[in-house]
C-alpha cells in the first residue's frame, strides 16, 4: 500500500510533466511548432524567444504548474506513510522529490510528443515553489541577474541551479534541512545541466544566441 501511494507519485509526476505547453501554447498563439525555432527546445525559453514576452510568459508559469501540482499531490497523496529504503525513511518530503524530479523528466522526454522535450528549468523552480519558495526565488533572482548582465538565459539557468545547490548545502549543514532536498538538488541540477550541454559547447565557442536575438526555423 505504501509503495503504491509513491508510485502514483511518480506516475502523476511524470504525467503532469509531460504535458508539452510550450508546444501548446507556440501552436495557439503563433501557429508554429517550436521545436522547429530557435534551439529547437519544447520550453518557455524558447517560446519567450522565438514567438515573444506574452507567449514565453504563458509557457513559463504553465510549467512551473505543473510541477507545483505533481509536487503538491504528492504530498497529499503520502500523507504520514513513511516506506523504509535500505533502512532510510522516505516520507512525504521523499515523495515531493520524486513527483519533482518525475515532472522534469516528463518534461525533458514526453511520452505525449514522441518522447522530445525541453531542458526542465521552469519544471525545477515549480518544485521548489512547493516545497521551499526561498530557493526557487533565491535562483530566480541569479537567473535574472545574470541574463540582465550577459543576456544568456542557458548561463543564467545554470547558475540559479547552482546557486540553489549551494543554499541547499548551508541549509542542510547549518539548519538540519532535510537531506532529501539537497539530494533533489543535486540531481535535479545534474540533469539540468546535462540538458544544456548543447548550449555550453556554443557559450565556449561564443555562438549561444543572446536573449533578444532573432531566432529563426531550424534546418529540419
Amino acid at each position: 500500500m505504501i509503495i503504491g501511494k509513491f508510485v502514483a507519485v511518480a506516475v502523476i509526476g511524470y504525467l503532469l510533466g509531460a504535458i508539452p505547453f510550450a508546444l501548446i501554447v507556440s501552436k495557439r498563439m503563433a501557429g508554429i511548432d517550436i521545436s522547429k525555432y530557435g534551439s529547437g527546445s519544447i520550453g518557455g525559453t524558447n517560446v519567450l524567444g522565438t514567438v515573444g514576452k506574452k507567449a514565453g510568459a504563458v509557457a513559463i508559469v504553465l510549467d512551473i504548474g505543473k510541477a507545483v501540482a505533481a509536487v503538491m499531490l504528492a504530498k497529499v497523496i503520502v500523507g504520514d506513510s513513511v516506506l523504509l529504503v535500505a533502512g532510510f525513511p522516505l516520507s512525504w518530503q521523499g515523495g515531493q522529490v520524486i513527483a519533482g524530479l518525475m515532472a522534469m523528466v516528463g518534461h525533458n522526454w514526453s511520452a505525449y510528443i514522441g518522447f522530445r522535450g525541453g531542458k526542465g528549468v521552469a519544471t525545477y523552480y515549480g518544485s521548489w515553489f512547493a516545497m521551499y519558495p526561498a530557493a526557487a526565488l533565491f535562483g530566480g533572482v541569479i537567473i535574472i541577474l545574470t541574463a540582465a548582465r550577459t543576456r544568456y538565459m542557458s548561463l543564467g539557468s545554470m547558475l540559479g541551479v547552482l546557486g540553489i545547490l549551494c543554499l541547499l548545502v548551508v541549509l542542510t549543514v547549518a539548519h538540519e534541512f532535510p537531506i532529501v532536498y539537497l539530494v533533489y538538488s543535486l540531481v535535479a541540477g545534474g540533469l539540468i545541466v546535462y540538458q544544456h550541454r548543447g548550449n555550453i559547447s556554443r557559450l565556449r565557442s561564443g555562438t549561444e544566441l543572446r536573449f533578444g536575438e532573432k531566432r529563426g526555423r531550424l534546418d529540419v
